[in-house]
């Protein structure tokens, strides 16, 4: 049996024991904000798919805790969005039943699709806390979530840092405004609504909480989280070797292939992440800001270094994130971002190319990673009007892991989940006639790749309908490791068999359908090292063709 330490006493012990008790309620209480967000949600993405983000603040727009239901692009903008909401409106300044409201992508989650509300948490007349919540907006105006357009300007409607509602009365202005530049006005409003209701939701709960527990403020809880989660993280980057360390991936781009270079170096008790030598931003809308960047950056680090340690500022501060000005990791204002995921969520492939070489046992392979998302739009013969705009996710194959084989369609990293058919199918008329594993896409190796699927979908009175297509993987295969064979390729097509190009708007003509091959995780380790049993396995469950 462990003595305490002599500077230990049993007060403390009680003490340090309420605080974690505390903390356990804090990611309760901000869960249910989320709960409550994807009960509310008009949007499949945020009921269904769960592409959303909610956190709990302090005063200084410092994230303390996140719910368990979210996507690291989302929650880790928040984490150094707030502290822009609290630059333009101080914490001093709010009031009961104020909530704030912008899509801006350079100050949140990269693309005006993605909409966050932040709102004050107030007792005894003074604020103590803040919620937030980001959420994917199904549209905002413009060309609609495709890559396609020129600048941002083109890609929809922008909402700078503004109130949403104040002291309870909703901005009527700014609701008017959003609805008149949508195509879906009561989609959007509903949803909009749904995140005052989950900050409230939050709001109330961490309320009862501090009072439960006598805490005048959330301030000494706060710290007390990010203080252990610090410690904790740099622990855990204490214990890696020290040195620096190179990787590059080159992925399909828009029209041309991109290459992303990463260095890594770890120190003591940081680990610096710099992409000097990424190519340029480009005239689509694949370009990502650099707050995004960070967002997939400090994810990648943390499921390799950290992973148990709770997210929140304190666990985020050892990591340091840079990328060059004008580079397609850094785009500046005006540059086209509605696509930014096809680059974004290969960050973590990059960030893991470089930890294969500080730690070789522990890094999976690289997978299909980008979302392929199926953003649909069906319009009447012969006019501009859309009759109906619609998206399911869908994910190719996860990269194997060390000791395992990857996860089937499997959205890593962004962690949303496919809706199910019928909510597609109900929600606008559209038929997804397949949706399977596909055979044989999952890299070989020791521990194979995670299989992609195959994807038909088309309208249900087979009329002709259009593809914001945005995929990656399709001319790029993820790359195998120690060994291992490569994933299969995505492939985007007609039914009819003709090719489409991997992004940009297209149309499906009449009578035909979309097919989507979504690419398959890389393997790991040489393939003659597999065991014979797993070998009889995966023909069994049908996972690799007839040899």
């Amino acid at each position: 049996m462990n003595s305490a330490a002599p500077h230990d006493t049993p007060h403390d012990t009680l003490h340090d024991l309420r605080l974690q008790v505390m903390w356990t309620r804090l990611i309760s209480v901000v869960e249910e904000a989320a709960q409550a967000l994807m009960r509310t949600a008009f949007s499949t993405t945020v009921r269904d798919a769960g592409d959303l983000s909610a956190a709990v603040f302090d005063t200084q727009g410092r994230l303390i805790a996140e719910a368990v239901t979210g996507t690291p692009g989302h929650v880790n903008s928040m984490a150094e969005g707030v502290k822009h909401f609290l630059a333009r409106f101080p914490a001093e300044t709010m009031a009961e039943g104020d909530h704030y409201i912008t899509n801006d992508p350079w100050l949140t989650a990269g693309h005006l699709h993605d909409i966050t509300v932040v709102s004050p948490v107030v007792m005894d007349g003074r604020v103590v806390g803040l919620l937030g919540c980001c959420c994917h907006q199904l549209d905002i105006g413009g060309l609609g979530q495709g890559p396609d357009g020129r600048s941002i300007f083109e890609e929809g409607l922008q909402i700078p840092l503004m109130k949403l509602a104040s002291h309870g009365q909703l901005n009527l202005d700014l609701m008017a405004i959003l609805k008149q530049n949508v195509r879906t006005p009561l989609q959007v409003e509903g949803d909009v609504l749904s995140y005052i209701a989950s900050n409230d939701t939050g709001a109330r709960r961490l309320k009862a909480m501090l009072q439960e527990f006598g805490q005048p403020s959330l301030d000494a809880l706060g710290d007390y989280i990010l203080q252990q989660s610090l410690s904790a993280t740099r622990e855990r980057i204490a214990a890696l070797p020290r040195g620096c360390w190179q990787s590059a991936l080159t992925i399909d781009g828009y029209d041309h292939p991109i290459t992303l270079r990463a260095t890594l170096t770890i120190a003591e008790d940081r680990v610096t992440v710099d992409y000097d030598g990424t190519d340029g931003a480009v005239p689509q809308g694949i370009n990502v800001v650099l707050n995004y960047c960070r967002a997939y950056t400090v994810f990648g680090l943390k499921c390799l270094i950290a992973p148990e340690v709770p997210n929140n500022h304190g666990a985020l501060l050892p990591f340091e994130v840079s990328a060059p000005e004008g580079s397609i990791l850094n785009a500046q204002r005006p540059s086209p971002v509605a696509a930014r995921h096809v680059i974004g969520q290969m960050l973590p492939d990059v960030v893991l190319g470089c930890l294969a070489q500080a730690m070789p046992q522990r890094v999976p392979a690289e997978g299909s990673s980008c979302l392929w998302s199926v953003q649909l739009r069906g319009r009447a013969p012969g006019s501009a009007a859309a009759t109906f705009d619609t998206v399911f996710f869908n994910s190719g194959g996860a990269g194997a892991r060390p000791g395992q084989d990857g996860l089937d369609a499997t959205a890593f990293p962004s962690g949303v989940r496919a809706m199910p058919v019928e909510v597609s199918e109900h929600g606008a008329p559209i038929v997804i006639w397949k949706k399977e594993l596909r055979e044989d896409s999952g890299g070989a190796g020791q521990f194979r790749g995670g299989l992609g699927q195959t994807v038909e979908v088309g309208t249900r009175d087979g009329t002709a309908f259009e593809v914001l297509a945005m995929y990656e993987r399709v001319a790029t295969p993820a790359k195998g490791r120690s060994g291992g064979g490569d994933g299969a390729a995505g492939v985007v097509r007609l039914k009819s068999g003709p090719l489409l190009r991997a992004k940009g708007l297209q149309t499906i003509p009449a009578g035909d359908r979309l097919v989507l091959e979504l690419p398959g995780g890389a393997g790991l380790g040489p393939a003659e090292a597999r065991s014979p049993a797993a070998l009889v396995a995966d023909a069994a469950a049908g996972l690799v063709a007839p040899r």
